[in-house]
């Protein structure tokens, strides 16, 4: 069959700009954010909020999907195995959620890499120790000597891979070798047996523990930062508390979208997202909560996601 080359020409040209159009239209539909943690803890918090302001830019609703569970990785697989068409995103802490996570467990049923594709970097922030507020104990110098005594009874509790990575830090400068760990999925449950005594320090990250420490509920001992933060100004790092080669355990938040997202949505959501970085608003924002704003792009997210890995996986904390 002879086939007419300007029509041809012409089919293809408007087949073309269908396409384009299809692109250039999204979203023309509600958005959902997964999120790697239950509602009501400081993740939550930061997925609606970023969520919102996302929503308020691409004009259609952003819904946040809290999926908690094995440290955040019940919520990393659904988002690896969604659809890539740019309508699920992972606004996660990626240094626990995908870093820290392949030198805490054996078996993933993602791969950290390969299975997602990077948009931007958002926030970053720390983690701290805590205990009930009740409690005799003031300082970091006081917890480790009960900890000591208590021995192979003594527990701390965990809820995400970087808090997971603070209280070994912990255990290991401090000498504390037979301390175990709890693993939990939501952070109101440790809180209970904090004050029940069950466990006798916690780890959590700073905006999750500001809010409970302004309400009298628990006593921020220590911060896992370089510096102080903004909103602990009375509370050391803990090189200054005495562990001196404590170093720093930072935990940076970025988007992700499933491997193989058309790049034009890809750019669209990376442009919104540094749009939002941008807000002097969201800085004052985070900065209230003990966060910085960190914005960058899918590069640089890529490449720290790669360096954070590898130095992870080489540094021997006893996990």
């Amino acid at each position: 069959m002879q086939v007419n080359r300007r029509e041809f020409v012409v089919g293809a040209s408007l087949a073309a700009t269908v396409g384009a159009s299809a692109q250039a239209a999204y979203p023309e539909r509600q958005l959902t954010a997964i999120c790697n943690f239950p509602a009501g803890t400081g993740a939550d918090t930061f997925v609606r909020y970023f969520g919102g302001k996302l929503s308020e830019i691409l004009g259609k609703p952003v819904v946040t999907d809290n999926r908690g569970g094995a440290l955040g990785n019940i919520a990393t697989e659904a988002v690896a195995k969604s659809k890539n068409d740019g309508y699920t995103i992972m606004i996660a802490p990626g240094s626990s959620t995908l870093a820290a996570a392949q030198s805490l467990f054996k078996k993933l049923p993602f791969d950290p890499i390969k299975d997602f594709d990077p948009i931007t970097t958002i926030s970053k922030l720390s983690f701290v120790v805590a205990v009930d507020a009740k409690s005799d104990i003031k300082t970091l110098d006081d917890l480790t000597k009960a900890l000591k005594a208590k021995g192979a009874k003594a527990t701390y509790s965990v809820s995400a891979n970087t808090g997971h990575v603070t209280g070994e830090l912990y255990k290991r400068e401090a000498g504390l070798p037979d301390v175990q760990v709890a693993q939990y999925r939501d952070m109101q449950t440790p809180l209970n047996d904090l004050y029940a005594g069950q466990i006798d320090f916690l780890t959590a990250d700073i905006p999750w523990a500001v809010e409970f420490a302004k309400a009298g509920k628990i006593r921020i001992l220590a911060t896992a930062s370089d510096t102080r933060s903004s909103a602990l100004p009375d509370v050391p790092t803990f090189v200054e508390a005495g562990l001196k080669n404590f170093g720093s355990v930072i935990a940076w938040w970025g988007v992700w979208v499933p491997a193989g997202t058309p790049a034009p949505i890809k750019t669209t959501l990376e442009n919104a997202f540094n749009k939002i970085t941008a807000d002097p608003a969201v800085k004052t924002w985070l900065n209230n909560l003990g966060s910085d704003v960190f914005p960058g792009n899918s590069k640089m997210l890529a490449d720290l996601l790669d360096r954070k890995s590898t130095r992870l996986n080489s540094s021997h904390i006893p996990l």
